[in-house]
């Protein structure tokens, strides 16, 4: 039990699990985005916070990260994305899709059955990259649909997609989130705001409620992994077996091995965990995790 206190007492902004709880904080959630968008949002609002943070046996399908409402009926979606993912079968890059389904997951969510396609909320999907996923050194890529024949022409859906290059040296930000990109890096406190989040996540830290479900969120992942490997173990043998030859059981067992991990990979997809902590509970890659997801 101390090594999960322990693993969360080391967790630093970019990491998902920290990264929620912290932007359910209203105020720091509040300020990053009207410095970001340079205006000012009166409140706002929380969407399923809890389902998407908390792991619960019966989750299902693909979380997001946090989902945020304004009081004009803007929605926000807030990612942290630390590695770039790439489908290793295809050599492609998965980011850019992946916003794509979270838009549609995103639209699907808030058009009711009866309701027009006007009624479609302005959409912001924000990721946070610790990497310059488009090698340019932009600070911040927006971006919205345009025509290509008239690049003036804008198709006005009201969806926009931000990616959030906290390496970046190009374009303007307020000082602010200048602050918050050199604090996701390196930890470095250089500004009243991120002196205020580094205080909010001491706090976060020494929150009874947040050390246990860190704990429970711990745990069950070790539980799965324990159960996959021993459902993968018992399939291997029996491949090996019936195949009557030691090869035959060399090829069971590494299949065994496979099934196991990605039986354990498709397990905590289903809970809503990101990614990068299931490539870190597996042992895959996060191109192998991201190619299971896909599937």
């Amino acid at each position: 039990m101390q090594k999960q206190i322990s693993n969360l007492d080391k967790l630093t902004l970019s990491n998902d699990f920290l990264f929620k709880h912290v932007m359910l904080r209203k105020r720091i959630c509040k300020h990053i985005l009207e410095e970001l968008l340079h205006t000012e949002i009166a409140d706002i609002t929380y969407l399923e916070a809890e389902q998407t943070i908390d792991v619960y046996p019966d989750s299902h399908g693909i979380r997001l990260d946090v989902r945020i409402a304004d009081t004009a009926n803007t929605h926000y979606n807030l990612e942290m994305q630390v590695k770039n993912p790439v489908n290793r079968a295809t050599g492609k890059f998965l980011l850019p899709k992946r916003t794509r389904y979270y838009q549609a997951m995103l639209d699907t969510d808030m058009l009711q059955k009866g309701q027009d396609y006007d009624e479609l909320s302005p959409t912001y999907i924000i990721f946070f990259c610790l990497f310059d996923f488009f090698q340019d050194s932009q600070r911040i890529y927006t971006f919205k649909k345009r025509c290509l024949e008239n690049m003036n022409i804008e198709l006005a859906d009201e969806a926009v997609i931000m990616f959030l290059n906290t390496l970046g040296t190009k374009g303007d930000v307020s000082p602010d989130i200048q602050s918050l990109f050199d604090y996701i890096n390196s930890n470095t406190i250089n500004s009243n705001f991120t002196r205020e989040v580094a205080d909010t996540i001491v706090e976060i830290k020494n929150d009874k409620k947040v050390r246990d479900a860190y704990m429970t969120y711990e745990m069950r992942m070790k539980d799965l992994r324990d159960e996959a490997h021993a459902e993968g173990k018992a399939e291997g043998l029996a491949e090996g077996k019936a195949e009557g030859l030691a090869e035959g059981k060399a090829e069971g067992l590494a299949e065994g091995k496979a099934k196991e991990k990605t039986a354990t990979a498709k397990r905590l997809l289903s809970m809503g965990l990101s990614v990068e902590d299931i490539a870190k509970a597996t042992s895959l890659s996060v191109e192998q995790v991201e190619a299971i997801k896909a599937e």
